[in-house]
This record gives structure tokens, sequence and C-alpha cells, in this order.
């Protein structure tokens, strides 16, 4: 197992950050690791690659514990921090050089360089200082970094923070490639992001894991016992007719004959649907049950707890 988190605690002062969790990740994993602001995210990632000290439990890093040997756990680890701090003076060669050498790369680091400029589509931007660089191409060149000494485990700390879609679209690709081999954990507060990447998610709330599952898992969680349907006639239709029939509740009107319905009936209103329209000489385009997505099931479970 690449990354195992066993009963980290945090504390800062007397206010508790985390509060005994744990999960493992192993290779060829992406994990994304969600939470609102506050819940322990940051603090998480900070103490397995070492960068802050956890209050109790261990962290290991292929069977290493991180707080006893640090060094030997820093050259397993790639990370990618919130903030992506970088010497704006810099130019981003010689920056990715400086970078390997804190790394201890002894061997080829000219080509392991223009590698991870091709990967991560720095080449056009190399001859630029860290400063002249949009906040998307910063994003890139804090990625090249963590990737440079080619690590067992890559921690990325919300890594599509200030790209374009063309660009998230790449990273996306280009982290979901690297994770076929190596350990990824990801934090991101884009639900999208989670389901295009990872291979299961982790939520964490107010220092405590609540929920830890495969991203189809989550997705089926059965949290809510609301149906909704999505329902279009050939025909218009009139609301307060629909209502009178009490399918439900309609919550999103998209034109006269499409239509969104709620309901917390146990019953399936896709009957009723059908049956309105087979009394009535109605034609139905459109029936189908939409499945909760990403972002009301995080919702209800941070809520939840």
């Amino acid at each position: 197992m690449s990354v195992s988190v066993n009963n980290i605690s945090k504390f800062y002062g007397k206010q508790q950050v985390l509060n005994n969790i744990c999960f493992e990740a192993g290779k060829g994993e992406v994990l994304g690791f969600l939470g609102p602001n506050g819940a322990g995210k940051s603090t998480t990632m900070k103490i397995i690659t070492g960068f802050i000290a956890a209050s109790g439990g261990h962290v290991t890093i292929n069977g290493v514990d991180v707080e006893k040997n640090p060094q030997t756990t820093s050259k397993l680890i790639g990370y990618l921090p919130e903030s992506n701090p970088l010497y704006y003076d810099m130019y981003v060669r010689e920056y990715l050089k400086m970078s390997g050498q804190i790394y201890g790369i002894k061997q080829k680091l000219k080509d392991k360089i223009e590698d991870v400029l091709q990967l991560t589509g720095l080449t056009p931007e190399a001859h630029k200082k860290a400063g002249q660089l949009s906040k998307g191409y910063r994003q890139r060149l804090g990625l090249a970094q963590a990737i440079l000494h080619n690590p067992d485990v890559l921690i990325l700390d919300e890594p599509t923070t200030g790209l374009d879609p063309n660009q998230i679209v790449e990273i996306r690709n280009l982290i979901k490639n690297i994770g076929k081999e190596k350990t990824v954990i990801l934090s991101t507060h884009i639900m999208q992001e989670v389901e295009a990447i990872c291979n299961r998610a982790i939520v964490i709330n107010k220092g405590k894991i609540v929920a830890d599952k495969s991203i189809e898992s989550l997705k089926s969680m059965s949290l809510n016992p609301v149906q909704r349907v999505e329902v279009e006639f050939l025909q218009n239709q009139n609301i307060n007719t629909i209502k009178n029939i009490k399918f439900g509740n309609i919550i999103e009107t998209y034109n006269p004959q499409h239509f969104l319905i709620e309901s917390t009936t146990t019953d399936d209103i896709r009957i009723k649907i059908f049956n309105h329209a087979k009394d009535n000489n109605l034609t139905i385009i459109t029936l189908r049950e939409k499945e909760q997505h990403l972002e009301e099931i995080f919702r209800i479970i941070t809520n939840k707890n």
C-alpha cells in the first residue's frame, strides 16, 4: 500500500482539526479528497507530505514512517500545494533545474526537465520567468516540479485552479495517466473533476471521514427519498393541470412541454405520468428518472454530519 493514514489527529491549541482519521490509497489509484472549507483537507495533505506534524497517529509511504524518516519519504512524494509557491524572478527551466537539484536528481536532469515541460504543456512558455506566466501556466509549473523526480505518490491540492476549460481537460488527462502507475491524492471542490479523474472519493467534514467509496457507489447512495423525473410531452401542457394530477412538485419548467418533477412518494411517479398521457391522448417524448448529482450527495452528506 503506497499511502497509509493511521488514526491521525491534529490540534491547533485547543481546536481539533482532525479527529482520528484513517484511510489507505494504493498504486494505480486516483483518490478524490473532498470536503467543505475548513473540513481538514489541506491539513491532512500537509501531514501526509511531512510539511506539518500530526498531534497523534502516523502516516507511512510505501511502509516508511513520514515523521521518523522525512528525508526518505520526501523523495517518494510529489506535492502541489494550494498556494503553489514559486520564485517569480526565476526562469521556468531555471526553477525546474533548482527543484531537480533539491530532489537530488543527478542524471539526465536536463532531459527530465524537457519531458515535464512537454507533459504539462509548458514548452511554449519555458523562456519566461515564473512571474510572467499566467495563473494557469504557473499552476502547470507547480505540477511540473511535483512530477519532475518521478515520485511514487502525488499529492495535489486544487490542481486546476486558474486554468481555462481547455487547460483543465489537458491537466485532467495528465493526472489520469499519471494515476495509472502512481498513487494520486487529489483535493478539489469541483465535483465534475472528481467524476472525470477519480476512482474513489473520501468525504471529510469537521475533521472526520463521513464517506469513503468508489465514485459509482457514492453516486448511487440512497440518502434522500426524493424521486426526480424529467418528462417532455409533444403537446403544450397547463402547469396547473399537471399539479392537480399530484405527480409531485414541478421544480423546474424548461418550456411548456418539458418539466422536472420531484416527489417524495414511494410509488414510481413515471407510471402516473404514463397513465395521464394515455388517458389524455398525449405523446411522451422523454420520461426518465434523474440520478442524484455528486454535488447533491456531497451537500447531503456534509450537512447531515
